[in-house]
């Protein structure tokens, strides 16, 4: 496995102190940011696109909460969307992987990732890799048997906003299929836009089980959905 050192921060990684910085888009986004990363006044950085992915601190705590509980079998977790950090500090801070794989294809993103780990203190507990994680996973080796990935694509795609239900073979740049295709023979959650359809997600069921979906809310408002889609029985 090739590990990135620690990387640094470039010109598109920003703190911004006040909203008079921060771009009009991403505004509405910073004026959450202590629900976003509740140590943010401690130094962290994002991309401005990052702020458009990145998970809510209660929610990926949830999410981990929930992943811990995997069997205890699996000791390896990969998170192959890593961000800015959100989740991925989350499962560290469950201390319950032996080990953490973080994959990040933008360099300035994964700078920021790195930083973000540090202020809570986990930064050493993951294992940081600067790739494509579609040209990466398949040459880890990973243990099917040992092993869950976690995965929050890019949401891009006509209708993620505006569709009741929304078309996860429309989703940009990763179709729903190219995701399951990657992920198949491995436990996985994915983390996908609330209004998903869910019967495309059924569709993935391994013969003789089930998917969990599970709406994930903050203040009585769903913010997104995670799909627990188990890996086939040998």
């Amino acid at each position: 496995m090739q590990e990135s050192e620690s990387l640094p921060l470039t010109d598109e990684c920003h703190h911004y102190d006040g909203l008079a910085e921060v771009p009009w888009d991403i505004q509405k986004y910073f004026k959450q940011r202590y629900s976003i990363f509740s140590l943010y006044d401690e130094g962290i950085y994002m991309t401005d696109d990052a702020w458009f992915g990145v998970t809510p601190e209660p929610v990926a705590h949830h999410i981990a909460y929930d992943i811990a509980r995997s069997d205890p079998s699996k000791t390896t977790l990969v998170d192959i969307f890593a961000g800015a950090g959100g989740n991925v500090i989350a499962f560290a801070l469950s201390d319950r992987w032996d080990k953490i794989i973080a994959i990040e294809r933008d360099a300035s993103v994964l700078a920021c990732a790195q930083n973000n780990a540090a202020i809570y203190g986990v930064a050493d507990k993951i294992t940081w890799v600067n790739a494509d994680c579609f040209s990466y996973v398949p040459s880890l080796g990973l243990d099917p048997r040992e092993t869950v990935i976690f995965a929050s694509p890019p949401w891009g795609g006509p209708g993620y906003s505006t569709d009741v239900i929304f078309d996860l073979s429309t989703m940009q740049p990763y179709s729903l299929n190219q995701l399951r295709e990657l992920c198949k023979e491995m436990d996985t959650a994915l983390y996908l836009p609330r209004t998903s359809d869910v019967r495309q997600l059924a569709r993935l069921a391994p013969e003789g089980q089930k998917i969990d979906v599970v709406q994930c809310c903050m203040e009585g408002a769903s913010k997104a959905l995670v799909a627990y889609i188990p890996a086939p029985t040998t």
